[in-house]
């Protein structure tokens, strides 16, 4: 097999935005486990009634692949309500491990194969799978079509490809900011989205306020007919299901009336000028091949994401190229198949240059003004007074970025002066963030060329509960250096 020629996939999605995916899903997958579940039912309860609906447009389903599946919580439905078998792809491994408590939780007794892996350079043979799935994940590629091509490649003829909540981009809308999602909006927002109207205001989608504080870039620039272009580009056949949002009068009453102007009686003129989300249907050329999938033998459907050629899977359950290196075992359930480069670069370890409050050597980092650690596994933390400190090391070369991720709750918000945070490194001011919300918040900043960094985080207020003796202002769950882009 001819070696995989180097993709430069930056175009279609920055390394920073990878970066970011694998720190927020870790923590939004594994820092709250209870909200976490509830919020995957309910996504297995509409992605199974848009699955059944075009049921006779799927045919075939094994071997199936979701890309971007979060904990792969809808691959366990395919698998378990449908008896289809396949592989559920995240490029965060943490995220597929959780998704390992959840098949115990929900008593199912399937699972996918779970694989770490970039949606950009899947790990997979070329016309290896019946059925491709994607959800509430496009968007986050500057170049959708990029994903489209793997897609593709990946997909026998006949297959489907199977991409759902995607966001379609409205026309009634002045765009002047980003908006978070409704539980950590402010009361104005919250009553202008109680009547529909807050759509009129914000830019494109309600909530990318959050990924995007994480340094995940949204493209929210496509409409209805972009979507429509693209797919007929590459596919034969499609189905399309628009979501169209009805939140309140301000929404629900215009979206009744572009009904009405539909020339076709479908929900077109409304997605146009309303937005909301598309769910899509895209057949391959050709005909769909007869060959069955054997889960036993997995890896006959994968390849080398360093060289492209095949792999084999040897007694310690260890997945190893043919022709390279490459090698990628069996972590906790799953086989984190990233290109090197990659996944020496995503999944660090323990290493000089990053305070990663799960990993116990973090200690050693930490110097003056921490409280006790809290938390668990993918969202630990400490809260900080009015000041705390700690120090890295320079482990990579050239210009470099710190980056300091906590949280700042509702009363840090409401002690009456501006809420605040601000970093130095070596003794000079690098950045004073004003907070203006509740939740997780990222700041990133320039650091001067040094070999040893000693940083010091002051912010204020400062507040005490009855119950408890401490001062705190915010918690920190992550500290870190990231090369400059």
């Amino acid at each position: 097999m001819a070696a995989v020629t180097p993709k430069d996939t930056s175009k279609a999605q920055a390394f920073s935005v990878k970066r970011a995916e694998v720190e927020f899903h870790n923590f939004a997958s594994l820092g709250e486990p209870e909200r976490a579940i509830g919020k995957y039912e309910a996504e297995n309860v509409r992605r199974g009634e848009v699955f059944r609906t075009h049921l006779g447009f799927l045919g075939e389903v094994t071997p199936f692949l979701e890309i971007g599946a979060n904990v792969g919580h809808t691959s366990y439905l395919l698998a378990n309500q449908y008896g289809a078998q396949g592989f559920a792809l995240d490029i965060s491994a943490d995220s597929l491990r959780y998704g390992i408590q959840l098949q115990q939780y929900w008593g199912f007794e399937k699972a996918p194969v779970r694989v770490a892996g970039d949606a950009l350079n899947l790990p997979f043979r070329d016309g290896s799978m019946k059925l491709v799935m994607a959800f509430q994940m496009l968007s986050q590629f500057q170049d959708i079509e990029a994903v489209f091509l793997e897609v593709k490649r990946v997909l026998a003829p006949g297959g489907v490809f199977f991409f759902a909540e995607e966001p379609m981009r409205r026309k009634l809308s002045l765009r002047l900011y980003r908006c978070p999602y409704y539980e950590n909006q402010k009361p104005w927002e919250r009553k202008l989205s109680d009547w529909g109207l807050l759509g009129y205001l914000v830019q494109d989608v309600i909530g990318a306020h959050q990924e995007e504080s994480f340094g995940i870039k949204q493209n929210h620039r496509m409409t209805i007919r972009d979507w429509h272009a693209l797919v007929s580009k590459h596919f034969v056949k499609h189905e399309y299901q628009m979501f169209v949002p009805e939140r309140g009068w301000g929404e629900s009453i215009p979206k009744a009336i572009f009904r009405k102007l539909d020339r076709l009686d479908s929900e077109w003129l409304a997605s146009r000028m309303l937005g909301g989300t598309l769910a899509a249907f895209c057949k391959k050329a050709g005909d769909l091949p007869k060959d069955q999938f054997d889960i036993a033998r997995f890896e006959d459907y994968l390849r080398c994401p360093d060289c492209g050629a095949n792999v084999g899977r040897d007694e310690q359950e260890t997945v190893r190229c043919t022709q390279c290196s490459y090698s990628a075992p069996n972590e906790g359930g799953v086989y984190n198949l990233l290109p090197s480069g990659e996944r020496a670069e995503l999944y660090p370890g323990d290493r000089e240059d990053i305070i990663d409050f799960s990993l116990p050597s973090h200690e050693g980092h930490l110097r003056d003004g921490w409280y006790e650690l809290e938390g668990i596994h993918g969202n630990k933390y400490r809260w900080i007074s009015d000041r705390a400190t700690a120090s890295l090391k320079r482990v990579k070369d050239g210009p470099q970025q710190l980056r300091v991720r906590g949280l700042a709750t509702e009363t840090f918000l409401s002690q009456g002066s501006t809420p605040n945070v601000r970093v130095k490194v070596n003794g000079a001011e690098i950045g004073s963030w004003n907070i203006d919300r509740t939740g997780v918040f990222v700041l990133e900043a320039d650091v001067p060329n040094a070999d040893q960094y000693d940083i010091e985080l002051l912010a204020t207020p400062t507040w005490e509960v009855p119950s408890d003796d401490r001062k705190m202002s915010v918690n920190i769950s992550m500290i870190r250096l990231v090369p400059k882009e």
